[in-house]
């Protein structure tokens, strides 16, 4: 596995222990991601991507409302919407990674958190994300 993908993993920990605990984030990255054993280029990009989502959360669920038009955002699992939140922020802000590798990431994420439709589910919303995006919003940072 790559220090990436295991940067992501934690980074999608931490963001699942957020979104439960409403804990300070600072709190959630000092326990979940400062321990882990992974190389410090990927504990950096995990940091950097969770703190990331979390300060551009509203716009990613703007991001994934819009393209969810049959379903209810309430009803989208928790892990679901956190790896649609990250992909989304790896669009916006993260230039050196293509947006096909976040997306691959992404369900790469979901086949081993989510159910067994997550990664279709996640598949079709990044790829209807990522075609609405103008190329002057990709990469925002």
């Amino acid at each position: 596995m790559s220090a990436r993908r295991k940067a992501r993993e934690l980074a999608l920990k931490a963001l699942y222990a957020y979104d439960i605990s409403g804990t300070d984030p600072t709190q959630i990255s000092e326990e979940i991601i400062s321990p882990s054993l992974i190389k410090p280029e990927a504990k950096k990009f995990s940091q950097s991507l969770f703190f990331k989502v979390i300060q551009n959360i509203k716009e990613a669920d703007r991001l994934i409302k819009g393209h969810v038009k049959s379903w209810d955002f309430s009803r989208i699992a928790t892990v679901e919407k956190n790896i649609l939140r990250m992909g989304i922020c790896e669009f916006l802000f993260f230039d050196d990674i293509p947006p096909t590798i976040s997306i691959d990431e992404s369900i790469e994420l979901a086949k081993k958190y989510g159910d067994k439709d997550s990664k279709s589910f996640v598949n079709a919303v990044l790829d209807s994300i990522l075609k609405g995006l103008k190329p002057k919003e990709r990469t925002k940072r």
